[in-house]
């Protein structure tokens, strides 16, 4: 375990235990002021706070294991003419609702399996940095910022555009079913 993860259990612990026992020696009649309680509270919320970003989070390894190619925008046409589905994910470092639909959708055990599909082929845009093909490619959709997820299949040969925020639900029905 992460030595942080481990400090900030332990100080959660001790947190939550000196708030019990002042919760308790208030209900038997002690003077302690309501405001001390409520400022454990907070220290307390924010280290759960802390404590879950900073958590390892389901399949994030396996998800970083995955095969992704950079996004080459003209290559996606000849993909799916052999029969492959393209998943684009564009998304930057400074983003924080890429990184909330990784951590809430893309680094999950389900979804990680079916983005390993033979079929599928991953391109990756990484817009950390001003990217000029990137910004022009995102431009042809409207989509003017991060993050950007597109599914391109039989089904979808011009792409579906998912929602900003995604959801696992959402991914799952764009891709297609495997055989």
């Amino acid at each position: 375990m992460n030595s942080i993860l481990l400090v900030s259990a332990l100080t959660l612990s001790l947190l939550l235990g000196l708030l019990a026992w002042l919760s308790y020696k208030k209900a038997k009649g002690s003077q302690i002021p309501a405001a001390v309680l409520a400022l454990l509270l907070v220290f307390a919320s924010i280290n759960g706070a802390i404590s879950y970003f900073i958590y390892p989070k389901a399949d994030a390894n396996a998800y970083k294991e995955l095969v992704w190619q950079p996004l080459v925008p003209e290559k996606i046409e000849s993909i799916l003419a052999e029969g492959k589905t393209v998943f684009v994910d564009v998304s930057a470092d400074w983003c924080n609702i890429c990184k909330a639909n990784k951590d809430r959708v893309l680094h999950q055990a389900v979804v990680v399996e079916r983005l390993k599909d033979k079929d599928m082929v991953l391109m990756r845009g990484d817009l950390t940095h001003s990217d000029a093909m990137i910004e022009a490619y995102l431009a042809k959709y409207q989509a003017y910022g991060v993050p950007f997820n597109i599914v391109y299949s039989q089904a979808y040969p011009n792409g579906l555009v998912l929602p900003r925020v995604l959801s696992i639900d959402d991914l799952l029905s764009a891709l297609p079913l495997r055989g």
